[in-house]
């Protein structure tokens, strides 16, 4: 974005695999300006949570834990479906609190990230604050490997 001379005229959203807070800090880093969270909502809500009133291989035809059928409408915890019957398994109330446990330690570990950095905003966060430990992300990322200052695919100018 920075290239084309188009920043702060694009928003990055980064959606996909944010599990927790270093998940967060490392897209921001990369250049995110914010990240979209759905599925780490879903388990949440306690999404594929095995539920007394849930016959899952008779409703589903497969085991709870192993649901994944959330497009189907028919959602045995009743997370996603408009079904009222399906609807009364979940508790709007435990649900929120949940949820809202979720995004407030998201927040906590993405501060700490920061901070760990010496940085006092997360959106102050940027490569050079990340190392890769593969040299597989460190290709992807361009960031060096862990303990190196060598990025896979860059050459290694030190050496001359």
């Amino acid at each position: 974005i920075d290239d084309v001379g188009m920043s702060g005229r694009i928003s990055l959203v980064y959606a996909g695999g944010i599990r927790n807070g270093g998940d967060v800090a490392k897209a921001v880093a990369l250049g995110a300006d914010a990240v979209a969270i759905g599925h780490s909502s879903l388990m949440a809500l306690n999404c594929n949570r095995d539920i007394p009133e849930a016959n899952y291989e008779a409703e589903m035809g497969v085991k709870a834990g192993e649901c994944y059928h959330c497009h189907t409408g028919r959602c045995p915890v009743g997370v996603a479906t408009q079904d009222p019957e399906l609807r009364k398994r979940l508790d709007p109330d435990e649900a929120s609190e949940r949820v809202y446990n979720f995004l407030h330690t998201l927040a906590i570990e993405t501060q700490m990230m920061a901070r760990a950095c010496g940085k006092t905003n997360i959106h102050s966060l940027e490569p050079e604050d990340l190392a890769a430990l593969t040299m597989e992300a460190s290709a992807c990322a361009q960031v060096p490997i862990a303990g190196s200052q060598h990025t896979v695919g860059r050459p290694d100018m030190t050496r001359f």
